[in-house]
């Protein structure tokens, strides 16, 4: 599994010893206050089609939100998680191992934000996002719950960068909900340039789910301002020097 993750572009399920192993390593590296809070909303979803939008810190983004919807009330949504991950997820061994805590589908990054799939060429670049959506869409009518990290890479200040506007291909199922989420403390856990975890307190902050229809109509169908909503949704649910492009 850990050989096969990420190999092409595609849908990786999860591994349930590797989720296992990370829920007992989380006490090392989840410090005391780490919490999820918001957890009401979640009792609003029901079975509806489920895209969760987070802010983006770091790699490790992903597993102390899974970590900490399995302990504070969030263990249906937790089961139900499927990461929309680039390609520097699966670039190193540890990174695959942390993978498999969930399930993942491997897309390529903007052109715009990443140098490493400037060597492809942009046809295979769009070929291979058409590929992830089309099986993102199909994980959600299976009735998974889809992560994606809407600004596209790590914020490099800890502020929230623009949404982007792409991203509202993954709200195309009907009566899907938005689930905004506002994340702090892991630009320390794993920070930039490193190879080594920190014992940090992450904090996970769930908003109103949004209407993914009602967004499309309010835009107008434009989806730019489609996710620009979305992006004033995650800042109001982080503290002032967490919300970057939409400090105001």
């Amino acid at each position: 599994r850990l050989n096969q993750a990420g190999a092409d572009w595609g849908f990786y399920p999860r591994d349930p010893l590797a989720r296992r192993i990370h829920q007992i390593l989380a006490d090392r590296v989840l410090e005391p206050g780490s919490t999820l809070l918001g957890v009401e909303y979640l009792a609003t979803l029901s079975d509806a089609p489920v895209v969760v939008c987070a802010n983006h810190l770091s790699y490790s983004d992903a597993n102390p939100f899974e970590i900490l919807l399995s302990r504070f009330g969030g263990a249906v949504l937790a089961d139900r998680l499927t990461v929309v991950a680039g390609p520097k997820v699966y670039s190193s061994l540890r990174r695959r191992f942390s993978s498999l805590c969930f399930a993942t589908i491997k897309t390529p990054q903007s052109s715009a934000l990443s140098s490493e799939d400037a060597v492809m060429p942009a046809r295979d670049v769009a070929r291979a996002a058409r590929r992830s959506i089309d099986i993102a869409q199909e994980r959600i009518r299976q009735g998974d719950a889809l992560l994606v990290f809407a600004e596209g890479t790590r914020s490099r200040t800890g502020g929230m960068q623009q949404m982007l506007a792409g991203v509202t291909r993954y709200l195309e199922e009907p009566g899907t909900l938005v689930l905004p989420v506002g994340i702090t403390g892991t630009e320390a856990l794993y920070p930039i340039g490193e190879e080594t975890l920190h014992p940090v307190r992450v904090v996970a902050r769930i908003g109103p789910p949004i209407a993914a229809e009602a967004l499309r109509d309010r835009a107008g169908g434009d989806r730019r301002l489609m996710m620009d909503e979305v992006g004033l949704a995650i800042a109001v649910l982080l503290p002032a020097e967490y919300r970057g492009a939409d400090a105001g």
